[in-house]
């Protein structure tokens, strides 16, 4: 035994920032809360981040879901959310690779994310 969690232990998320939409289309800033700001310290070197953030407008009810159709497209099969990049799934947490265009202290501007206005970021990666 490892002494780590079971497997169905709740867990707990924080978020590190906020995800906001631009004038810009295609570019959104992240807001990283100060408390976490030193972890951004060489991030501007990067060219490409993978941001982690919690789809937070999907309702409860979906989050149960461990069957669609791809795309929403009813032709398609019905195949596991696991083998899709559905946003139904059962935590709802959203991964994109990004393009980082430049940083301004404790916020970065990217390319590329498929987030909505108001998502909370749980976690930043090199890319």
């Amino acid at each position: 035994m490892n002494g780590g969690l079971t497997g169905r232990e709740r867990i707990t998320l924080r978020p590190i920032g906020v995800a906001y939409r631009t004038d810009e289309e295609n570019v959104m800033r992240i807001e990283v809360y100060a408390e976490y700001a030193e972890a951004l310290d060489g991030i501007e070197k990067l060219t490409h981040i993978n941001v982690l953030y919690w789809m937070h407008r999907l309702t409860e009810k979906n989050h149960g879901k461990l069957k669609v159709h791809p795309r929403g497209d009813l032709n398609r099969p019905l195949t596991g959310v696991f083998a899709t990049r559905s946003p139904v799934r059962p935590n709802p947490i959203g991964l994109t690779r990004v393009e980082l265009l430049k940083r301004k202290g404790k916020v970065l501007f990217v390319k590329g994310l498929d987030a909505l206005d108001g998502s909370p970021v749980i976690d930043i990666k090199s890319g």
